[in-house]
C-alpha cells in the first residue's frame, strides 16, 4: 500500500508517499480501506515538533478516517467487510491514517453517516470529538446557556457552534468580518470581530468559552465567564490568573476515540444539525501542499486528503 512517511521532524517537505506492507488487523481490530483522512493542526505540529508523544521522526500521521471495512479481526461482530466507517483511532498514540490502508479497534471507529460523502466523514472525527466532549461530556452544556467560541470558523470552531447550537445554547462566534456570513449560516446568534476590537469589552456573563487559540486569549477569556462556568483550552493547559480560578472551572481538553461520542454526532448529522465543511481536498501525492495551506491557520473549516476511490 502507499503511505505517508517522514524520516524526521521539519517542513511539508519532510513527507513522502513510500511503499509498504498493507497491515492485519489483530484481535478486536478491523481493517479499513481509507477513502479520506482529515488533517488537523496536530499533524503539522507533530510533523514539525514531534507532538505529544515527543516523537523524532520515522512515523506516519493522520488520525481522522473515512472507509470501507476491508477486514475483520477475531472476535470482531460490530462490523463485516464493506461497511462504511469513520473515526479517530488510537489518539494520541499514531494511526497511520494518511494510508491507503489502517488497523485499529473496532469500537474505535462507527458507522459512516450516509448523508456525508468519504471527504465530509473524514473531516468529522478528531475535531467533531473535540467539540463534542469539551461541550457536552466536560461543560454539559444546556439549553439557553451562552456559549462563546474562539476560532469559530476553523476546524473545532466551526463544528463547535454547530453542536453547541444544536443542544440549545445561544452561540457567540470570534472571527474576522470576512467570515461572518459563514458564520452565521452555520448557526451563530452573534459574531465578533476580533480585529476590529477586544472581544472581552464586547462579551459577558458566558456559560462556557472553548478557546481553541491559546496564549493571551486564555487569560482574557477568563472574566467574560460567568462565575461556576467554564473555560475549556484546547492547544494547551489554561493559564489563568489565580483569581478567575478561584470563581470559574478551567481546564485543558484533550480529544479520545469515543464510538458514544461519533454515533452521537451521526444523529446530529442525520437530523440535520450538523455538517462539517470541507474548503479544500488533496490527493495524497500532493500531501505536502495540503500541510503548508493547513500551517496557514486561514483555513475556514477542513482539509481533506482523499485517497482512493
Amino acid at each position: 500500500m502507499r503511505t505517508v512517511r517522514q524520516d524526521g521532524l521539519g517542513g511539508p517537505e519532510v513527507l513522502k508517499v513510500v511503499e509498504t506492507e498493507r497491515p492485519e488487523p489483530g484481535v478486536g481490530e478491523i481493517l479499513v480501506r481509507v477513502h479520506a483522512a482529515g488533517l488537523n493542526p496536530v499533524d503539522w505540529k507533530t510533523r514539525a515538533y514531534g507532538g505529544l508523544l515527543g516523537r523524532s521522526g520515522d512515523f506516519t500521521l493522520g488520525w481522522d478516517v473515512s472507509g470501507t471495512v476491508a477486514a475483520v479481526g477475531f472476535g470482531v461482530r460490530l462490523y463485516e467487510v464493506g461497511d462504511e466507517v469513520y473515526g479517530m483511532p488510537r489518539f494520541p498514540q499514531f494511526a497511520n491514517a494518511h494510508s491507503e490502508y489502517v488497523t485499529a479497534p473496532a469500537r474505535h471507529f462507527a458507522r459512516k453517516p450516509a448523508g456525508l460523502s468519504h471527504s465530509e466523514a473524514a473531516a468529522l472525527p478528531l475535531a467533531g470529538l473535540t467539540a463534542y466532549q469539551s461541550l457536552v461530556d466536560v461543560a454539559g452544556v444546556e439549553p439557553g446557556q451562552r456559549v462563546l467560541v474562539h476560532a469559530a470558523a476553523g476546524g473545532v470552531g466551526h463544528l463547535a457552534v454547530q453542536i453547541a447550537k444544536a443542544k440549545g445554547a445561544y452561540v457567540i462566534a470570534t472571527a474576522s468580518a470576512a467570515k461572518h456570513a459563514y458564520l452565521k449560516e452555520i448557526g451563530a446568534d452573534e459574531v465578533v470581530d476580533y480585529t476590529a476590537g477586544d472581544f472581552a469589552e464586547q462579551v459577558s456573563g458566558v456559560d462556557i468559552v472553548l478557546d481553541g487559540v491559546g496564549d493571551e486569549y486564555t487569560a482574557r477569556s477568563a472574566p467574560v465567564v460567568r462565575d461556576g462556568g467554564y473555560l475549556i483550552t484546547l492547544p494547551g493547559p489554561a493559564d489563568v490568573p489565580e483569581a478567575e480560578r478561584a470563581r470559574i472551572k478551567t481546564g485543558f481538553s484533550i480529544v479520545e476515540p469515543d464510538q458514544i461520542g461519533l454515533n452521537a454526532m451521526t444523529a446530529l448529522v442525520e437530523a440535520g444539525k450538523l455538517k462539517p465543511t470541507v474548503s479544500e481536498t488533496y490527493p495524497l501525492d500532493e500531501v505536502a501542499k495540503a500541510h503548508a495551506s493547513l500551517e496557514t491557520g486561514r483555513t475556514i473549516g477542513k482539509i481533506v486528503l482523499t485517497i482512493t476511490e
